[in-house]
């Protein structure tokens, strides 16, 4: 039940009635009409630019239009009244009968109530986390594990067929780095000293990569050259990396679909060509490779700046800045042709809706990543690139210090053993995923107003006593939501129940209007909204006995307010659940 996508409905309804009546053009494009919250809750509970964005086409003044839409709105079941303000803005106000509706839908479709269908069912690939796997992740990973994730669970929420896909880059030279670094632990291991050389790898996380490569290989590694132990020992250490960072996602209960290895891009089995260089000879067919030459940056020169002849690929035809290269001085692959691959791989998978979540200093590769996924696609495909910025890390307000295991970060596992993982989780989506985040450590497992994740959390445990206290009260008393379906809801006309229930009313369209804006920072404010109106009348019926939840000489308006709290509970713990928060329920 979408209040506003209902009233949508009716706005488009009356226009059309208008045209049968001769008032309007029959062939009126409706798709830029809108329902929404006032900005001002005194002008009514729903407002529609219907005569704004209609009047040109229709030919008449916005307000004379306005007035014609809002004599038909009028007639709706459960209007109050109909407002048309300033230049042509309709306000419309609804009658206490709509209310009850809202809460007997929640009732009855439990923790689905607002689910949308904008998805309609399509294939979509969310893209998160990815990071390198030479270490165990750090809290600025945990940003993007947690927003993706959210962002998946909200999308699916809202119709789409989610798939969670890991890119694991273990094709660059970092994972040479990795290997040697971890040989470096390998004759640790083997009783030797050993000092960090500077650009490898310094964590104490690498000393059991070492151990295990003694069990697997005793000394026989020693004996090796480079180029022989080096492939060895990278693919034990990927994968224990891997294994480590399955542990630290999973201790945030983040669990891939699809983990993509970026080696398989660049294998060549049998003397067949490789994923690669199957997609360039495709772009070349489509004339959308070439040779030449680019011009210089502006600005000072890169140090890895060459003027030569290489592959390029045709970027600006499909709005980049310039071509892109995709073959080193050297012969391999540019990173771009390797990423130009594997979207087209998803693409071949099925998946023309692509979200991949970055890290914020990979802002400037966004633009020639759309372009090459249409390039790749013909067209077909979409992506959208949702950037995190960094976390900062604090305890009372002071910088964290570095952990000794890491080497130079805090890693996320501690961060989640310290504070647990609804808080983490909480507050990483607790600011528009583009804005840099403060985490405060002390501040996260406060017990106040003003830690959001304990004051949510903390309304569902209130909802739950509550049901629970009035099950002592009442020895009969409906085992679950469903059975309060029944109770008289009109009963709910207190200013503070009808509040809730307006709040409740929003859900399906804050939904919506997240996934439409991949920001499921909104599902976050709008539960301690919601928790905030619930612990606001939980107080004022201590003030004012008669407004309390349980009065056990009113079993009808107690049962009415228990189908309320029910539906709070329901919808928090909805909400949470797309965050990917637990719902408790009690808190001590």
């Amino acid at each position: 039940m979408n209040l506003f996508a209902t009233f949508a409905d009716h706005v488009r309804a009356a226009v059309g009635e208008l045209a049968r009546e001769g008032v309007l053009p029959t062939d009126l494009d409706v798709t830029r009409v809108v329902v929404e919250p006032p900005r001002d809750a005194s002008h009514g509970d729903l407002a529609t630019n219907a005569a704004m964005v209609l009047a040109k086409e229709a030919g008449m003044k916005p307000r004379d239009l306005a007035e014609k839409i809002a004599g038909k709105l009028g007639a709706v079941a459960g209007v109050d009244r109909v407002d048309v303000a300033g230049p042509g803005f309709i306000n419309i106000a609804l009658d206490g009968s709509y209310w009850p509706q809202v809460i007997s839908a929640v009732l009855d479709q439990g923790l689905g109530f607002g689910g949308a269908d904008i998805g309609a069912g399509r294939a979509m690939n969310v893209e998160y986390v990815s990071a390198n796997p030479t270490g165990p992740m750090h809290v600025g990973h945990c940003r993007g594990a947690v927003f993706g994730d959210a962002l998946a669970n909200l999308m699916a929420f809202a119709g789409w067929k989610v798939t969670r896909e890991y890119y694991i880059n273990d094709a660059g030279a970092q994972v040479d780095v990795l290997a040697r670094s971890a040989f470096i632990r390998y004759r640790e291991a083997l009783g030797e000293t050993i000092s960090i050389p500077e650009g490898l790898y310094p964590g104490d996380y690498l000393k059991p990569v070492g151990r295990d490569l003694v069990a697997k290989y005793g000394k026989t590694l020693l004996e090796k050259d480079e180029a022989e132990w080096l492939p060895l020992v990278r693919n034990i250490a990927i994968d224990s990396m891997m294994v480590m960072i399955r542990n630290d996602l999973a201790a945030l209960n983040i669990h891939h679909d699809v983990f993509f290895s970026e080696r398989t891009l660049h294998e060549r089995s049998g003397g067949a060509s490789s994923i690669i260089d199957r997609l360039l000879a495709d772009l070349r067919a489509r004339d959308l490779i070439y040779e030449g030459r680019l011009a210089p940056p502006k600005g000072q020169l890169p140090e890895d700046w060459e003027d030569r002849e290489q592959t390029l690929f045709r970027a600006t035809r499909f709005g980049d800045d310039v071509d892109r290269p995709l073959v080193k001085s050297d012969g391999a692959y540019t990173y771009f042709a390797a990423d130009i691959a594997y979207h087209k791989d998803k693409y071949d998978r099925g998946f023309s809706h692509m979200i991949d979540v970055w890290g914020a200093d990979h802002g400037g590769y966004v633009k020639r990543m759309q372009a090459a996924v249409k390039a790749a696609s013909d067209g077909q495909a979409s992506l959208d690139v949702e950037l995190c910025q960094l976390v900062r890390l604090l305890r009372h307000g002071e910088p964290v210090k570095m952990s000794k295991r890491a080497g130079d970060f805090v890693t996320l596992r501690e961060v989640v053993d310290e504070v647990g993982r609804d808080a983490v989780r909480f507050m990483m989506v607790n600011r528009k995923n583009d804005a840099v985040l403060d985490f405060d450590l002390a501040k996260v497992i406060e017990q106040s107003k003003d830690n959001p994740v304990f004051y949510v959390q903390y309304a569902h445990a209130r909802a739950r006593s509550i049901l629970r206290n009035a099950g002592e009260a009442f020895a009969d008393l409906p085992p679950d939501a469903a059975g309060f379906a029944d109770s008289d809801l009109t009963l709910l006309s207190d200013e503070g129940e009808v509040a809730i229930a307006k709040l409740i009313a929003n859900y399906p369209r804050l939904i919506e209007q997240a996934a439409l804006a991949r920001e499921p920072h909104r599902v976050a404010f709008y539960l301690y909204d919601l928790a905030s109106a619930l612990h606001a009348q939980w107080n004022r019926g201590k003030d004012m006995p008669h407004l309390r939840f349980i009065i056990e000489d009113d079993r009808k308006s107690t049962y009415a307010r228990l189908a309320l709290v029910h539906a709070v509970a329901l919808i928090i713990a909805s909400g949470l659940s797309i965050l990917g928060v637990g719902a408790p329920e009690e808190m001590r």
